[in-house]
């Protein structure tokens, strides 16, 4: 493990996150994980997706 990790680490154990803001992180990741099973599910809709352009490759 890196040592700035630790450090870190030991900086979050003196003052943690109030909970508020591990609310928010939560909700965030919630979120996050929702729209990702929406596409994998199929339930996104199709105004909200890119064309897919082919690549072109490099000259």
């Amino acid at each position: 493990m890196n040592m700035i990790w630790l450090l870190r680490a030991a900086k979050w154990a003196r003052n943690p996150p109030s909970a508020k803001m591990v609310k928010l992180v939560i909700a965030v990741i919630t979120i996050g994980l929702a729209l990702l099973a929406l596409e994998k599910l199929g339930w996104w809709p199709d105004w909200a997706t890119q064309d897919q352009r082919p690549h072109r490759l490099p000259r």
